[in-house]
């Protein structure tokens, strides 16, 4: 099971990039979990200094965008 983490504080752009996570998981299916991360010291502590971010299996992939779906699905496998 992949474990996907979303780095932001709340905002419109971090709702959307969880959407986005949460339709990449639908299509590709792949079995994950998503996790919402807004405690700005958790997020720091990745060395994300710029929201929204993705971070998948712990490790951060996009920093700073919202990627579609698509991109992410093809991130998960």
């Amino acid at each position: 099971m992949k474990l996907i983490q979303i780095l932001g504080t709340g905002c419109t752009k971090c709702e959307n990039l969880k959407a986005n996570a949460e339709q990449a998981v639908q299509q590709s299916g792949v079995e994950a979990k998503i996790e919402k991360i807004t405690d700005i010291v958790k997020i720091t502590s990745f060395g994300v200094m710029m929201t929204p971010a993705l971070a998948i299996d712990g490790e951060v992939k996009v920093v700073g965008k919202i990627p579609s779906a698509d991109e992410i699905a093809k991130l998960l496998i």
